[in-house]
């Protein structure tokens, strides 16, 4: 008997973007924002019942408390500090989640945080501590610090390879300052092409798009289809 393929296709969302409704049919799990970088309780509501309705694993989103640069510049942060403010940010999602009869399926932190924590220490602690704490697994990426931290504790992880993001040669990704930092076109491999020509084996168990990304919709309607007319089913 063949095994049956399956990949999971998640989205950054509940940023202010308010293209959803366009995202969810061609995905199977989404990140809120959840009050960091973006989002509020409105903003948390309305896209957790429209993730319950296209059946849709909801995960949160947390990041720096930086509404200002969007979540996306590194700030200097205690972790006793970050840990409370990234478990408020969790706590808002959860309350809404608990109230819609949903679970709380993973934790991917955002942007400057994201990045961060492939390479420092006290940022993927204090990432893995909050995973710990909702009892839940993590959005990862490949190969990288709070990948292998994650996995030596315990922690389920789920790698993590954007779509619409280039990489340089040590897996990170390229700087938005970039002009090259972002792919409009769909080609999905599991060797990569970083920005400096190097071609880099990876392994992913999600590929994620960002929902403010030029042309998401175009682009997430083509992997989408592009991944099922291969066989591979999205879950």
């Amino acid at each position: 008997m063949i095994k049956e393929l399956k990949l999971d296709i998640n989205a950054d969302v509940g940023e202010g973007i308010g293209n959803e409704n366009k995202l969810f049919p061609f995905i199977s799990s989404c990140n809120i924002a959840c009050g960091g970088h973006a989002g509020d309780y409105k903003t948390m509501l309305s896209t957790v019942r429209l993730a319950k309705q296209n059946k849709i694993n909801i995960g949160a989103h947390p990041s720096f408390e930086d509404r200002k640069n969007f979540g996306r510049k590194i700030l200097k942060v205690e972790k006793k500090e970050l840990l409370n403010s990234l478990v408020n940010q969790v706590e808002s999602l959860q309350d809404i989640l608990n109230k819609e009869e949903m679970t709380l399926n993973h934790i991917k932190a955002h942007g400057a945080l994201y990045n961060l924590s492939a390479f420092d220490k006290d940022s993927a602690e204090v990432i893995i501590e909050l995973a710990k704490k909702f009892k839940t697994k993590l959005f990862v990426p490949y190969s990288t610090l709070i990948s292998k931290m994650a996995k030596e504790q315990g922690i389920e992880t789920c790698n993590e390879l954007f779509i619409d993001r280039n990489y340089n040669s040590d897996l990170t990704l390229v700087s938005r300052e970039n002009s090259n930092a972002i792919i409009n076109d769909s080609e999905i491999n599991k060797i990569i092409t970083s920005i400096d020509k190097k071609n880099i084996s990876v392994e992913f168990d999600t590929l994620c798009i960002h929902g403010d990304s030029p042309n998401a919709i175009e682009l997430i309607k083509d992997v989408h289809f592009k991944l099922k007319n291969t066989g591979i089913k999205i879950i």
